[in-house]
């Protein structure tokens, strides 16, 4: 009878969890398969808290990326880049990228920008807000796209107000991955690859962050009477440096005139995306979202991690799901291709600054054009190859011996242009000419004609005038996340 008892006790018990164990199955599909399907659109898509209610998961892991705020001073850290950007911007102001959430504040705070006073001056076009902001995505869509680059930056400045975020890379309308921008898909067009609407899902996982996360330049385009600076990817010969380089050099193209040595020269933006295409990563099909957004599981609930970091903060998930190796043998080689990267660019960057500092010396001294012809390409070549190969900053990881490959050939043209101003300089008299010194900060941004006080106190007359215009009509339309504003971090260069 006792045994009857026991069997029938098992049984009861064994009924009951399992009971419980498909009650629990059942509740968790249904998460899921809410979870996967479209909960709702949000109604100011450009807003991206309007998101938080229907992807809760994603949206808190987007916010994380407030969590990057280290502000680092790159012109202060590596004073060449004053040298070679002399008569550019980024010599004025360079930082180390922070997390998506600071986009616009940084492009905002930055020195480039300078002090427009209206919507129709300062330096800048349109174009500059283009990779920053889901509210380009909506521009876009209401002006056109030619309008949308037509115009300075400050023309924009109360409408481009929320920081990179949902609507960048999804259809509000299905949550699907989506290309709001469309000069994408004339690059792919242009180099003879797939659309991004012909692109497996795989694909598009890069192909989101391509979009920004690559080379481009501003083409100057006809709008009934208006020029429109449009991002264009020169990519017609290829997604090489050397195939841009090419493109660029067919169609006589200039970023700018070096302030220092008159050299037409070429500012790489950050061509992630084609070093990554170089690499075993991006070789092996391995996309942007595996190692930079992984999937995280919560339950029976799996979903990508929005917070956009290194790989090497989620190793588990992000490298350990392919490598075998440990996490601490991992670090070290990455630590060896960084420490790679580092020596060599260090190499190439004091070459060519003094390429610069020396051609400048050889016009002082009365060179003409024709003699310093083939030192200014060496130096055009040598500097876009430099600034191709450590633009996209983890191309020592995406792409290690690409970048090292471009560094040496950078170096090389760099020591070509100068022995050949050996020769000029000892032809004028001075052979034994040594570049003035460009060790900090200072002495760089002074060799390069910089007021950089001046520069500082403009951008501050900025911040407590039109900034605050700005501010008042984005709350007007509706655009300002007030949520996403609260205590942001305001950090600059050169204010704290």
């Amino acid at each position: 009878m006792s045994k009857l008892k026991l069997l029938l006790t098992g049984s009861l018990a064994a009924i009951v969890a399992m009971f419980f164990l498909v009650s629990n199955i059942n509740a968790r599909e249904a998460e899921r398969v809410s979870l996967n399907q479209v909960q709702g659109i949000p109604q100011n898509a450009s807003v991206n808290s309007e998101w938080a209610k229907y992807y809760p998961r994603q949206y808190s892991s987007w916010q994380k990326t407030k969590d990057s705020d280290d502000l680092e001073d790159m012109v202060g850290k590596k004073p060449q880049l004053a040298v070679l950007w002399a008569g550019y911007a980024f010599s004025k102001d360079y930082n180390a990228p922070r997390g998506h959430y600071y986009a616009v504040q940084d492009l905002t705070n930055s020195l480039r920008t300078a002090n427009p006073k209206d919507a129709e001056t300062g330096p800048m076009p349109t174009s500059c807000w283009t990779c920053k902001s889901p509210d380009v995505v909506r521009l876009i869509e209401e002006d056109g796209e030619l309008n949308y680059f037509t115009g300075k930056w400050a023309r924009y400045g109360g409408e481009v107000i929320n920081s990179i975020g949902c609507k960048d890379c999804h259809d509000p309308k299905t949550a699907q991955l989506a290309m709001g921008r469309p000069y994408m898909d004339r690059g792919l067009a242009s180099a003879g690859m797939n659309t991004f609407a012909d692109s497996t899902h795989q694909e598009k996982r890069s192909l989101v962050c391509a979009q920004c996360h690559s080379e481009y330049y501003f083409k100057a385009t006809d709008n009934n009477g208006k020029t429109a600076m449009v991002v264009t990817f020169p990519w017609k010969n290829g997604l090489t440096a050397e195939g841009m380089e090419e493109y660029y050099d067919e169609i006589n193209f200039a970023d700018w005139t070096h302030s220092i040595s008159k050299t037409p020269m070429l500012k790489a933006q950050h061509p992630g995306f084609e070093m990554h295409l170089t690499g075993i990563h991006g070789q092996k099909g391995v996309s942007c979202a595996d190692c930079h957004m992984p999937y995280t599981q919560e339950g029976a609930v799996k979903y990508s991690d929005h917070q956009i970091r290194s790989p090497l903060e989620t190793m588990d998930r992000s490298c350990m799901n392919c490598h075998r190796e440990s996490e601490e043998k991992l670090r070290g080689i990455v630590k060896q291709k960084f420490d790679r990267k580092e020596y060599l660019m260090e190499i190439a960057m004091d070459n060519i600054s003094k390429a610069h500092l020396e051609t400048a010396r050889a016009m002082e001294l009365g060179a003409s054009d024709d003699e310093l012809k083939e030192v200014r390409t060496h130096i055009r070549h040598g500097q876009w190859r430099w600034d191709y190969s450590i633009a996209s900053h983890g191309s020592f990881f995406h792409a290690p011996e690409e970048t090292l490959r471009l560094l040496a050939s950078a170096n090389e043209e760099g020591q070509q242009a100068r022995i050949k101003l050996v020769k000029i300089l000892a032809k004028y008299g001075d052979a034994e000419f040594i570049a003035p010194d460009f060790s900090t900060k200072e002495n760089a941004q002074k060799l390069a004609g910089l007021d950089v006080e001046k520069l500082i106190q403009e951008k501050l007359e900025f911040k407590r005038t039109l900034e605050q215009e700005w501010i008042k009509h984005a709350k007007a339309r509706g655009l300002y996340d007030a949520e996403n504003q609260k205590n942001i971090d305001d950090k600059s260069s050169f204010y704290r």
